[in-house]
């Protein structure tokens, strides 16, 4: 450990230290009242049916991992040539490959397991808090949405920092980064599995759930005669909490090791192994940031509780900024560089407040998607589309401004390499307060179940009022966190980029920073750019296929039980329950198989064919990863945007919020909330299954391409 810095120990100590507030925040939320014995009982039919398909997507996803490890490390053994780094041999490099990709495959379960028990244990307390008041419940939902966010950053932290030392970081710092790179790989393959299946499960139970009972029967959202609702419940749960923790836990991994790859080229010009490790050290900072932040939300009764998780993430963003100097002064000694953090802060800001406007009812772009409602369902969804494309704009702005401006603080600096290592840090500084938003994200699903729990148990309309107005809320943040995810993978592309290329000039030329030129004007490399843009479409293109396909099966179950049985119409009888999550959890797995394998085979069979071809095929592959990662962040922006503003239109209208030529309050059940309804079923797969399923795959063609790197040179 000689030469490390002692500011380091902030990373083990920060890291279980999050763990053990996670485990408080545990006892507490468990410690809550459950509710009545009704709304208990929901909760553990919610449960079973989660715990259900997540043992069976995972013992699936754990095969998947197991079998293409093994691939990994025969094709980097055998493909990846034999001069090896540094005495190590292929054979050395390909085995330690695989062991980091299990070992990130496995952290990334964990995460996403732990974070969905506690979520659905948290939404029975909520909806049990919402009987007392708004603080109560707002409480319940953040801090259980908060164990999610908060042990995933951490394991994430852990993780990297202990596969970092074990494959010789402490002696070798500028070889280890390169070893560890199939632990993101491991995690961003869980999570693009785990984000698929859960969303189209969720997102399949969900349309259900609407066309059948909202606007063919007529029947509210949540009503307990709906055999498909105890199956959208379950859905938020596994998509939105288990799929999206394993979503950032990816995140952070993967940009953690890209940072570190782009730090050796100033830690071999300074000697300075502060370099490597700065990283680690500002996401510890941002661990105790986010953890202040979060303790010191006390919503107000009678406020926008979107204000209350606002104030508690500026404390996040303020402390962020303090440890960021720090760490800056302490290790790196260049407030250039603090700039350039300061630039990923600010970024990740102004990204939270353009998403809010977006998919928030009290702006502009949902009220004009609820008054095209009054039009029909086609008029809707034209203005919808129309508010999902011009979210691009500022996606572009916020990522390109951003780039530009790091990178020119980077090379302001005067440090070897530190242009694009200032991307680096400001994409660090973006992922401080990770764990926050991600506890934000979490209390969407929580909310949402509360909502449900609610209403099935058949509470007063006051409760009721509360988790409406907490839904609408939870729909903004999950929003969010989806807005957070893809500027951060967008700061995190050149990011990856520049790690992939400084691998390609590592393995070939033996240093950094020599193989720095893609040349879009060869034809292969246009090519491959153009199969790049094909595998973003195509990919999105088979998971909403594989939602509408799974969505119709269960629209045909649950009218065949409304049918079969007008007892359950009548509230005399019950709907069976159990066969609409079966239905869904098996073609739920089913349908993730050939979408998630698209962009794991897709970039290592290009690669391949231009390699046996005779061209340079590491360069082809950089404008597949470069230009991929373009059109995917794009089109996840007018996915994830355009689905949540067609979400709270359709709530704007369901809590009274808008009015017809007369001035009377448009209701439920009108011709202007049921087109408000399709207009959202649209959105659905767009939001919850498309959108952050390209998060990842963005992710996952950086990580991919990082380790097989080996076979392309």
């Amino acid at each position: 450990m000689a030469g490390i810095p002692s500011i380091f120990w902030i990373v083990p100590v920060a890291g279980i230290a999050t763990v053990l507030f996670a485990v408080l925040l545990i006892r507490h939320v468990l410690r809550r009242d459950p509710g009545t014995p009704k709304m208990r009982e929901i909760g553990d039919v919610i449960f079973e049916g989660a715990w259900a398909f997540l043992k069976r997507q995972y013992s699936t996803i754990g095969l998947l991992s197991l079998l293409v490890a093994v691939i990994i490390g025969i094709l980097v053994a055998l493909l990846g040539g034999e001069k090896g780094i540094e005495g190590m041999t292929a054979v050395g490099i390909g085995w330690r490959t695989a062991v980091a990709f299990l070992l990130g495959a496995f952290c990334s379960s964990i995460s996403g397991f732990i974070g969905m028990y506690v979520a659905v244990k948290s939404n029975v307390r909520c909806a049990a808090a919402a009987q007392k008041n708004l603080s109560q419940a707002v409480t319940v939902a953040l801090r259980g949405g908060a164990v999610s966010g908060f042990l995933i950053t951490a394991l994430s932290l852990l993780g990297v920092t202990a596969i970092f030392f074990a494959f010789g970081g402490a002696t070798r710092p500028h070889i280890a980064p390169h070893l560890i790179v199939g632990f993101g790989f491991g995690a961003s393959f869980v999570a693009l599995f785990a984000q698929l299946g859960g969303g189209i499960y969720t997102k399949a139970a969900d349309m259900g759930a609407d066309l059948v009972g909202k606007v063919e029967a007529g029947i509210p959202e949540d009503d307990p005669r709906n055999a498909a609702v105890i199956a959208d419940l379950v859905g938020d749960n596994v998509g939105d909490c288990a799929g999206r923790g394993a979503d950032l836990f990816e995140s952070t991994a993967a940009e953690n090791i890209g940072a570190m790859i782009l730090g050796i080229i100033a830690y071999l010009a300074t000697h300075n192994v502060a370099w490597v490790l700065f990283p680690l050290v500002v996401r510890g900072f941002g661990l105790v940031a986010s953890m202040v932040g979060l303790m010191c939300v006390r919503a107000r009764e009678n406020e926008n509780a979107m204000d209350a998780l606002n104030r508690g993430y500026f404390v996040a963003v303020g402390l962020s900024i303090i440890g960021l100097a720090v760490t800056i002064h302490v290790m790196l000694h260049n407030w250039w560089l603090f700039g350039a953090g300061l630039v990923g802060i600010l970024a990740s800001v102004v990204t939270i407040f353009v998403t809010q406007y977006y998919t928030e009812s009290r702006y502009k772009p949902v009220k004009d998607i609820a008054q095209a409602s009054k039009t029909g369902p086609a008029t809707n969804i034209v203005v919808g589309i129309a508010v999902g494309f011009e979210t691009t704009l500022a996606t572009a702005i916020v990522i390109g401004g951003s780039l530009m401006l790091s990178y020119w603080m980077g090379q302001m600096s005067g440090v070897l390499g530190a242009g694009a290592f200032g991307t680096a840090v400001a994409t660090m500084g973006m992922l401080m307060t990770c764990p926050y938003i991600l506890s934000m994200d979490t209390f969407g699903p929580i909310t949402d179940n509360a909502n449900g729990i609610n209403q099935m148990a058949g509470v007063g309309k006051e409760v009721r009022h509360i988790t409406d107005r907490l839904d609408a809320v939870g729909n903004t943040t999950k929003a969010l966190t989806k807005g957070y995810a893809m500027v951060s993978a967008g700061l995190a592309a050149f990011l990856l980029f520049q790690a992939y290329l400084d691998r390609v000039s590592f393995l070939r030329f033996g240093e950094e920073g020599k193989y720095n030129v893609v040349d879009i004007a060869k034809v292969e490399v246009f090519v491959g750019a153009l199969l790049a843009v094909m595998i973003v479409y195509l990919f999105s293109s088979w998971a909403i296929r594989a939602v509408g396909k799974t969505a119709g099966a269960i629209i045909q179950e649950v009218r065949r039980q409304f049918q079969s049985d007008p007892g359950i119409m009548a509230g005399t009888s019950k709907p069976d329950y159990s066969r609409a999550v079966d239905i869904t959890a098996r073609a739920g797995l089913r349908e993730m198989v050939a979408p998630g394998l698209l962009p794991v085979l897709a970039p290592v069979v290009i690669g391949l064919l231009f390699k046996w071809a005779g061209y340079d095929a590491a360069m082809v592959v950089a404008a597949v990863l470069m230009v991929g990662t373009i059109a995917g962040i794009m089109l996840a922006s007018f996915m994830n945007n355009g689905g949540g503003a067609w979400d709270n239109a359709k709530k704007m209208i369901e809590d009274g919020q808008l009015k017809d030529e007369k001035g009377n309050v448009i209701t439920k059940g009108s011709f202007t909330h049921a087109a408000a309804v399709v207009g959202d079923t649209v959105g659905d797969p767009f939001k919850d299954t498309a959108g952050p399923s390209l998060h990842v795959l963005v992710k996952l063609l950086s990580t991919i391409t990082l380790v097989m790197c080996p076979l392309f040179i």
